[in-house]
């Protein structure tokens, strides 16, 4: 952009015709300075010889520097293939004594102006005010503004300015451009408001905010509602009442119904051990202790005579639970089998009623207990041995050499000792022992059964890792000293070290089965003793032998014998 404050800038003053000259009062002319410069350097300047203040240029006021400005480019009209020098914009003009309270009041009225024209267009374009097709529109009207006068001091030959307008500064009212005689105003693009952050979506209104509000809270009611709903029926349908189902058939094999037959078993047992159990010197407390069980119509001394001493040891529930007519669901006869000091073993049925069938609470003996024999017993079938095969070299291995250590440190539970016999693996039997119950074991009979993967090789060969089933009949020492044989299978594993134990597990069948008193032809019973035989010493006829007898003369062979 060209300095307008520059001498080459001035307006006249030997400049060549189309140049704008300077603004304030006419300067030195430029002759001088030439004649100045042809002189050469050696010249010195006119001005240092007498040196006097030069005025400073006088300042113009600013609208008649503008129209200087505006006549200096209109002279310098571009000619073809030069560029246009641009129209300056207009510069703000505003009263002097113009508060900035009064221009801020200005501004709102011109924006609120705009926003006031605005919104008129919008419902003149509503209400289909644009110009439809087919209708011609009016010409267009150029409007030529009205040049600016020049200055006072401006030169007189400047021509007046034609087409170079400039807008008003702040101008709040739109441009519009009418469209030429022949030509369709193009239909306008839809306009819509951008919402300000966090504010509504304009469009819609107040309305439309309400019926979304209102949309989401029944939405989410109605879900809430629905939550509810369905936990209730689960929580409903995992709380109800179910039953098995079993028919009638199964409810009594398995004893599954509502009198608690566990309750009133352990009520009678409690009954027949104190039936079974009197002497002269207690009747008082006995009957006392009896009339706290029984209704008011049974025999008080539970059929004892007054004469002879009994004791029970023990009372135990057989099983039996036969229902009574006479109290349907609320009344059992219940079987106690009851072990008495000399051995003897009775079953006694004792007639039980209970009142509360859901809690077992208000039970009483309902009648006079009645002895029955003991429950028949069965043949044991015979075992078929036709597939075992016993090394006896391997048995008379273990039986020397691995067995004797083992057994020493299982019956005292020494851990260390065991480590050296035991596998890696064992069983939990095979490492905990009996600690101390037993002691002084003694290894009696042993039988190894050879697996069938090895049966047909001769001699016997054993891979690495092979298990094989043992039977081993001990005879121990007890606490009081007394020699008992007791009687265990177990797992023996080979390895490349010998033979290591890896279980025990007690107990070996009896592989001839039948019965021991065979020649009887009867299954030993008891519980035929009366209480007056029992205390006077002399058993009855049809009294069995007790066990300890039964026991000792059953045992014609080792435990593990084949």
């Amino acid at each position: 952009m060209t300095d307008h404050n520059s001498p080459a800038g001035a307006v006249g003053g030997g400049q060549p015709s189309g140049q704008p000259g300077s603004f304030g009062p006419p300067q030195q002319p430029q002759q001088q300075t030439w004649q100045a410069q042809g002189q050469g350097r050696q010249a010195p300047a006119p001005h240092a010889a007498n040196p006097q203040p030069q005025p400073l240029p006088q300042q113009l006021p600013s609208d008649a520097a503008r129209a200087q400005v505006a006549a200096a480019w209109v002279r310098n009209t571009p000619r073809a293939g030069q560029a246009a020098v641009p129209s300056l914009p207009p510069r703000e003009t505003r009263p002097q004594d113009e508060s900035k309270k009064e221009k801020r009041e200005r501004e709102r009225a011109a924006r609120k102006a705009a926003y006031e024209q605005k919104k008129a267009e919008k419902q003149q374009r509503k209400r289909g005010g644009t110009a439809t097709a087919g209708t011609a529109p009016a010409p267009a009207v150029t409007s030529r503004p009205t040049p600016q006068a020049p200055a006072a001091n401006a030169p007189t030959g400047s021509p007046r300015p034609t087409t170079a307008t400039a807008p008003a500064a702040h101008s709040t009212a739109p441009r519009t451009t009418t469209p030429a005689v022949g030509t369709s105003q193009p239909v306008p693009a839809r306009e819509f408001d951008v919402p300000k952050p966090g504010g509504r979506i304009s469009g819609g209104g107040r309305r439309t905010h309400v019926a979304l509000r209102a949309t989401l809270l029944i939405t989410t009611c109605v879900l809430a509602l629905g939550s509810c709903g369905v936990m209730g029926l689960v929580v409903g349908k995992s709380s109800g009442k179910t039953t098995a189902g079993l028919d009638t058939a199964d409810a009594a094999r398995y004893r599954l119904t509502e009198f608690p037959t566990e309750q009133a078993a352990a009520f009678a047992e409690q009954y027949a051990q104190l039936c079974m159990t009197f002497s002269p010197n207690t009747s008082s407390t006995r009957r006392t202790n009896l009339a706290r069980y029984i209704s008011a119509g049974v025999d008080p001394n539970c059929g004892w005579s007054g004469e002879g001493v009994g004791r029970a040891v023990s009372a135990t529930w057989d099983g039996t639970a036969e229902k009574l007519p006479e109290y349907g669901d609320h009344g059992r006869y219940i079987g106690v089998q009851v072990r008495s000091a000399d051995g003897t073993l009775t079953t006694l049925t004792v007639p039980v009623y209970v009142k509360d069938l859901k809690t077992g609470e208000g039970m009483r003996v309902a009648g006079d207990v009645g002895q029955m024999p003991m429950p028949a017993s069965a043949d044991v079938p015979e075992v078929d041995q036709g597939d075992e095969v016993v090394d006896d070299a391997l048995s008379t291995q273990l039986q020397q050499k691995v067995l004797p250590g083992y057994f020493e440190a299982w019956g005292a539970s020494d851990t260390t000792a065991m480590a050296r016999f035991i596998t890696s693996d064992a069983s939990l039997t095979a490492t905990t022992g009996l600690a101390g119950h037993l002691t002084n074991p003694q290894v009696g009979t042993v039988v190894a059964l050879v697996p069938a993967s090895v049966q047909d090789t001769k001699p016997y060969a054993y891979s690495a890792e092979q298990s094989v089933q043992v039977r081993v009949a001990v005879d121990w020492k007890d606490t009081r000293g007394v020699t008992v044989r007791r009687s265990y299978r177990m797992t023996m594993v080979n390895t490349a070290q010998g033979w290591f134990i890896k279980d025990i597990r007690g107990g070996v069948i009896d592989a001839e089965g039948g019965r021991a008193d065979s020649d009887t032809g009867s299954a030993p019973s008891a519980g035929t003793a009366s209480p007056s035989a029992t205390a006077s010493g002399a058993p009855s006829p049809s009294a069995s032998p007790s066990a300890s007898t039964t026991t000792q003369s059953s045992r014609g062979k080792q435990p593990g014998k084949s």
